[in-house]
């Protein structure tokens, strides 16, 4: 830790991979600016994460996201980490998809990557360090039948992804990128699939594990990209 204490800003916060990041940065000593289009969900985990605060912000709206980070700088300090797990889509085969579901799946994912690697980056470079870890999945290297947008939006977002590491690297700013392979355990998956095992699910908190390791890696041998998966998933 240096002298004064970090700040993380994780967006996507849900029950899932975003409530454990947020867990994993605040109990390492961070202030944690959790991101979510959800009040009610941001106000369950305050309550629970010390250190944590919500901000109810639509990733894909430039407006928004400048003036969320501005109150992040206000409120926590200026911004040290961003993990940008918002990624959601709509799945479905390509005659099947609306073009609205398209744009709104890269609007998430690459537009708000893009919004928030701005802003955050604004101070890392103040800074002279940082990092930026992005959370995406098998769709960026592959586009499968029932995923017309959601494949699009995430090759989109691992290309944004390189470009940053490529630029961003020597002004001191690790931008990693992890490809999550499987189902994230979670009370909603569960429920679609009872009869799977224990092992067949990622954990969140080993997620969160991993991604915490990549922001301290140092930067004589920094990652960009990394796959997580359960040992029984194919690839």
């Amino acid at each position: 830790m240096s002298e004064k204490t970090r700040v993380c800003v994780v967006t996507g916060v849900g029950p899932g991979n975003g409530a454990s990041f947020s867990r994993r940065f605040a109990a390492a000593g961070y202030r944690v600016a959790m991101l979510a289009r959800s009040e009610e969900r941001l106000r369950e985990l305050e309550a629970k994460i010390p250190g944590a605060k919500g901000y109810a912000t639509d990733v894909g709206d430039a407006h928004a996201v400048g003036k969320t980070f501005a109150r992040v700088r206000a409120d926590l300090g200026p911004v040290d980490v961003l993990v940008h797990n918002a990624g959601s889509g709509t799945f479905g085969s390509f005659l099947d998809t609306k073009p609205d579901s398209f744009e709104q799946a890269w609007r998430i994912n690459a537009l708000g990557l893009l919004l928030c690697g701005q802003e955050a980056v604004k101070d890392m470079l103040n800074a002279g360090r940082g990092a930026v870890i992005v959370i995406g999945a098998t769709a960026s290297l592959r586009g499968g039948a029932g995923t017309a947008a959601f494949a699009p939006a995430k090759a989109a977002q691992r290309s944004l992804a390189q470009s940053m590491a490529r630029s961003l690297g020597p002004q001191g700013i690790h931008v990693g990128y992890v490809v999550v392979d499987g189902v994230i355990d979670m009370p909603r998956t569960r429920q679609l699939l009872r009869d799977r095992p224990d092992d067949f699910f990622l954990k969140p908190d080993e997620i969160a594990d991993t991604v915490y390791h990549l922001v301290e890696q140092d930067r004589s041998a920094w990652t960009f990209e990394l796959d997580l998966r359960p040992y029984g998933e194919k690839f």
